[in-house]
């Protein structure tokens, strides 16, 4: 080896030497013993320091009593700070490099490698790596938002393999609809493991990261959870590092947004996060739509001392803008299969079919939370999560329905179907939670937590009056007769609005949950990993409601439900493992919150004749067999596995028509009721059965990788109401599921082409979807498949600031997200193709 300078640390330490037995140099020696003492202490920080040199005038020297010398601890002292800058220096000059990251970096993810996430934030319930959980789990860092330039869950949920977007419909609301694995999960979305009730529109601009976590999971996470759940991890406060971010955004579809993160450490036990919100949009291929948005949240990390920890939270959120129901779908008759969305056909693809005087929405959220963890001994953790929370819907939309008919296509017109609706939800949540780690006697390393949780929510759902009219077809003739509206040049965009009044005679739906839970994770040595957990939920839920002829009807029913999981791990190799899993889970009545009867997963509280309707839960299983292997040095998960998930005493409904009809299927309304009368009966079943792929992280230093496919196969083994087209299709039992794209891809990828430059792009890909009534693909529509490609570059203009061009949907493809389940269907239209220029600021 060649020669080593000594650093300035031990050159102090001569310094210090050479005057600590000075009497008259005690000011300047003391001076130097701090700076020796420091110099050790900061490593390489202070070795590489850029600091002008100070010149200090110190106090003249007096002579040397000639008896002075060091005593034997005063060499002790100076010989063990050589030593130790000794070894700091050896240390430095051997120890691998390793990244520091970004001060606002994703403490989940791996730092080397921010595509690949090593924990989700449930740690007690999932206390093991995610290469060692036998559970599939995708994790969209924040990195990976930030690339996909996904601002919002819903953009973010639909370039990820395997989950569906669903649409809203009369009798649930618009929002986040997600299909997961087959399975509606649209109430099965939850914020920092708090199930987040109702459903909403969400941004992004809080996310920490968004985990999708497959296959039933009742014992995690309580009622539901049959094809998945959706967890939004918040940003939280750090104690370690200030810092002060901004992205400003300019797009070609009149996008401005521009969010700010600032966390500041007030001292070493306190810091505040703090971030906001703003953007002004429209949307690229669709006239008249706008989606506009502000937004704020702080949150608090707050350490008196080690054992403690108190973080606290709120987050405000307001969606505005005018709606967009889609576009009508050609469909000349019952008995055809030759149909599809109008733009297919001919009408122009930015068509809106509303009326911009009168459609609006507003989407808020208020979110508060507070909890605390306090480490009692070593082994043993107690936490509490307390969460209140009001979530509002608030629109007023246009469904652009297209009777069938046998006119010709040129003179095809809709049928405007108005939807409106405010619905409130307020929800009070508490957590608490003990976790326990101990070994046992035959050397398994235990990760045990024990749990309650008792909720409380509430929804109200009214109505605006005055739309039914303008669903009949307008303009009229003199006559008064409706004329329709043209599918291919929609006239009536700029009617005159009309003034809005609620009904007055909400829908109001309550829900009481007091749940306990226990699990434990069991390693032995790292070559063997057995975890289980078992759950018991007290489900308690009740309707109030008013039927057509003013009648208030009531419902209730009241469930005790039990779940449990099993899982097996084998780990051949430390970056490797193969497991097995078993999960339950149930869906008692009533519990997609936002449904206001049966048929759409709710309650039906106009229902008379005591507990009509009121069927057991319906009860999911699922097992799954896959492997999960770290590669190229650990920064590289990849993860495949086979799942089949089973869905009994599934719900169904036929339309009767009448209240007479409804009768005999057990269905009893009160006296007078009319209109579309639907009678629900529980006894079917389904099945789902698939592969699931995943990548995430990094093939080089300079190459990132974030993608995954799902291959699924679905059948309807057992229906008890009628096909909803027995034209096409005699019975429903053989059929596919609708609402699922049974084949999907989806592929994020970076290069680092220099220290500057990076460029990157997506591909996703989602197979035909089929229509049909809540449960089979019955009703001959469908969407076609269809692939979409985005592309981005950044540069990095210094350490401090860098610019990102994006260009989404880069060919401009037509295609669609949600089909409508009715026999009138309509279809969601996505965005065209738009550019966009990020400007980040990194302080």
């Amino acid at each position: 080896m060649g020669q080593v300078v000594a650093p300035k640390s031990l050159r102090s330490v001569a310094a210090f030497d050479e005057k600590f037995t000075g009497v008259s140099g005690k000011k300047v020696s003391a001076v130097a013993g701090l700076i020796a003492a420091a110099s050790v202490s900061s490593g390489a920080e202070a070795q590489q320091s850029n600091l002008p040199p100070v010149t200090v005038d110190a106090p003249v020297a007096r002579p040397r009593p000639v008896a002075s010398k060091p005593t034997a601890d005063q060499v002790r002292a100076r010989n063990a700070l050589r030593r130790a800058a000794q070894r700091q220096q050896a240390a430095q000059q051997t120890a691998p490099a390793t990244p520091s990251g970004p001060a606002d970096a994703n403490p989940y993810a791996d730092p080397a490698a921010p595509y690949k996430v090593d924990h989700v934030q449930a740690g007690g319930k999932f206390p093991e790596k995610l290469v060692d959980t036998p559970k599939s789990i995708t994790v969209l860092s924040k990195e990976v938002l930030a690339d996909k330039n996904a601002t919002s869950l819903k953009q973010a949920i639909l370039s990820t393999a395997g989950v569906t977007l669903g649409s809203g419909e009369g009798g649930n609301a618009f929002g986040d609809r997600f299909f997961i694995r087959g399975f509606d999960a649209r109430n099965d979305i939850f914020i920092d493991g708090v199930r987040d009730s109702g459903v909403s529109v969400r941004e992004n601009f809080f996310t920490e990261q968004v985990e999708i976590l497959r296959g039933p999971g009742s014992t995690f996470s309580g009622r539901g959870i049959a094809g998945g759940a959706i967890n939004i991890v918040t940003k939280q406060a750090n104690p370690d590092k200030s810092f002060y971010n901004m992205d400003t955004t300019f797009g070609t579809d009149q996008t401005k947004r521009v969010t700010l993160d600032v966390n500041q450490v007030i001292n070493p036990t306190l810091a505040v996060r703090a971030g906001g919100l703003f953007q002004d949009a429209n949307v690229a291929g669709r006239d008249y739509v706008k989606d506009d948005r502000n937004g704020a949240f702080v949150a608090t990390t707050w350490k008196p001392v080690d054992a403690v920890k108190v973080t606290a939270g709120y987050i405000h959120t307001e969606l505005t803008g005018v709606p967009d129901f889609g576009v009508p779908y050609y469909r000349p008759s019952t008995s055809t299969t030759a149909s599809g969305p109008f733009p297919d056909f001919g009408a122009n693809r930015n068509n809106w079919y509303g009326q911009i005087n009168r459609d609006f929405y507003r989407t808020g959220q208020d979110i508060g939370s507070l909890n605390a963890e306090v480490q009692i001994t070593p082994d043993l953790m107690v936490s509490n999560k307390f969460r209140a929370s009001r979530s509002t819907q608030n629109y007023v939309g246009t469904l652009p329905e297209s009777p069938v008919n046998g006119t010709p296509l040129s003179a095809s017109t809709l049928t405007m179907n108005p939807q409106s609706r405010l619905q409130i939800t307020d929800v009070l949540a508490n957590q608490t939670e003990a976790t326990y780690k101990f070994q046992d006697g035959a050397g398994f390393k235990h990760t045990a937590l024990a749990g309650i949780e008792v909720d409380r929510e509430r929804s109200s759902i009214d109505k605006y009056l005055g739309l039914t009219s303008e669903g009949s077809g307008v303009p009229t003739t003199p006559s008064g007769s409706p004329t329709g509206v043209s599918v291919f040049s929609p006239q009536d965009t700029y009617l005159p609005g009309k003034a809005l009044a609620l009904a007055g005679l909400p829908t109001k739906i309550g829900i009481d949950t007091v749940s306990g839970y226990v699990m434990d994770s069991a390693n032995y040595h790292d070559l063997l990993i057995l975890n289980g957990g078992f759950r018991y939920d007290n489900y308690s839920i009740s309707s109030t409601g008013y039927a057509a002829n003013g009648t208030l009807g009531r419902q209730s029913a009241e469930f005790l439900i039990p779940n449990f999981n099993l899982g097996l791990t084998l780990k051949p190799a430390p970056n490797g493992s193969v497991y097995v899993a078993y999960a339950t889970s149930a869906n008692p009545v009533g519990a997609e919150f936002d449904g206001t009867s049966t048929a759409y997963g709710g309650l039906n509280p106009t229902l008379a004749g005591g507990n009509t309707q009121i069927f057991g839960p319906e009860k999911n299983k699922a097992i799954e067999l896959g492997t999960k292997w770290e590669l190229f040095d650990r920064h590289l998960l990849l993860t495949a596995a086979l799942f089949q998930t089973t869905k009994d005493n599934a719900r169904e409904s036929q339309n009767v028509g009448s209240a007479a009809a409804a009768a005999p299927l057990g269905c009893v309304y009160p006296t007078g009721t009319t209109g579309n009368i639907s009678c629900i009966t529980a006894g079917a079943a389904y099945r789902i059965r698939g592969i699931d792929l995943g990548i995430g992280g990094k093939l080089t230093d300079k190459w990132s990788v974030f993608g995954g496919l799902v291959l699924m196969q679905s059948e309807v083994t057992q229906s008890l109401a009628p096909s909803a087209n027995k034209t096409l299709y005699p019975t429903n039992v053989g059929r596919p599921l609708a609402n699922v794209a049974h084949e999907s891809f989806s592929l994020l990828t970076k290069y680092q082409l220099t220290d500057v430059w990076e460029l990157g792009g997506q591909a996703v890909y989602r197979s035909k979807i089929y229509g049909g009534t809540l449960l089979a693909a019955n009703q001959g529509t469908s969407l076609p498949s269809y692939w979409r490609f985005d592309i981005f570059a950044e540069a990095k203009i210094n350490k401090n600031w860098q610019v990102k061009l994006f260009v989404n949907n880069i060919f401009d493809k037509r295609y669609y997200d949600a089909l409508y389940q009715s026999a009138t269907p309509f279809v969601l239209e996505a965005p065209g193709r738009a550019a966009y220029v990020v400007l980040s600021a990194r302080y």
